[in-house]
């Protein structure tokens, strides 16, 4: 019988961003930029709501949770890129590949799940104002909790199925991160089946979402139509746009990624837009064109600045 030399695969190499070597160090400092920014701009967010009294409300509270769950999101993923920019460290074991994987899919479907909580937020204070604060400051809290049920448990399949498929090499993602798709297609067994569960988990918790998200936004606009004033409507939508432009950035990209995965270049530069760029623009997007959190912002560091000057007389 002729003897098969199959070697399992203990650890990954991620190849990253190698066939850019020449532009590795400006790789480094600009990821290391968007990575200081969207940790210090979704901490700021979180700390002004969590501050200022005038900001406790429902719409505001999943705000806050939502600039949080973006720190964690980028933090499963960026460390890492910069170690592999900067020190050329690109092996990651098995294990740690593995729960790279799920953590960055978990945060990932958690961010769907709470982007579609969100978009309902908004859905329920425009269609039935006198009744939101009373039902939705009872709900927030249990509707905040549910993504990460829903999130933790929808990821585990997928990263269970693609863990127990046999590595036997070579051991080389083409990726900066540990991703299904550029797993699966390392397995020695056809790839098929494990990309089809990926495009299937995606239609159920990316798509799905993604269309309720449409299908709140369309009954707004109806709705919105429908108010006489100019500053009604204006106020209206101001409250909505933020959400809207959040949730399409970071749904249209990762759409493209897994409900048809490819493996290629193009994927890889997609993830960096959903994974890395978008957080970092949320802060952003939510301060610059929100009024309330603007002037909660000159209210915060205007009482900072008084106490400053309080205990140092």
């Amino acid at each position: 019988m002729e003897d098969v030399n199959r070697t399992i695969v203990t650890e990954f190499i991620l190849l990253a961003f190698e066939d850019f070597l020449q532009f590795q160090m400006l790789l480094f400092i600009a990821c290391l930029l968007i990575y200081i920014t969207c940790i210090v701009g979704n901490m700021v967010i979180f700390l002004l709501i969590h501050f200022d009294a005038k900001l406790h409300t429902p719409m505001y509270y999943f705000i806050s949770r939502f600039a949080i769950l973006e720190i964690f999101y980028v933090s499963t993923i960026v460390p890492k890129l910069l170690d592999i920019l900067i020190a050329g460290r690109n092996r990651i074991s098995f294990v740690g590949c593995f729960l790279q994987l799920y953590c960055v899919d978990t945060t990932g479907l958690v961010e769907c799940y709470l982007l579609t909580v969100m978009a309902f937020d908004r859905y329920f204070a425009i269609t039935n104002p006198f009744q939101y604060l009373v039902i939705m400051s009872q709900w927030c809290t249990r509707l905040a909790i549910l993504p990460w049920i829903g999130g933790s448990v929808a990821a585990f399949m997928p990263t269970i199925f693609t863990a127990t498929l046999t590595f036997c090499g070579p051991n080389m993602i083409d990726h900066f991160f540990c991703d299904l798709t550029p797993l699966q297609n390392l397995a020695c067994s056809d790839p098929y089946i494990g990309n089809l569960m990926t495009s299937v988990v995606a239609i159920l918790v990316v798509v799905i979402p993604f269309t309720t998200i449409i299908g709140f936004y369309t009954h707004i606009i109806v709705t919105v139509l429908k108010i006489k004033s100019v500053e009604g409507k204006y106020k209206a939508f101001s409250t909505c746009s933020s959400h809207l432009i959040v949730s399409g950035l970071y749904f249209c990209t990762g759409i493209i990624v897994y409900v048809k995965p490819s493996g290629g270049q193009l994927d890889k530069f997609l993830a960096l837009i959903y994974t890395v760029v978008t957080p970092m623009l949320n802060p952003f997007i939510y301060t610059f064109r929100n009024r309330d959190v603007k002037l909660a912002f000159f209210r915060v560091t205007s009482n900072l600045n008084s106490l400053i000057k309080i205990r140092c007389k």
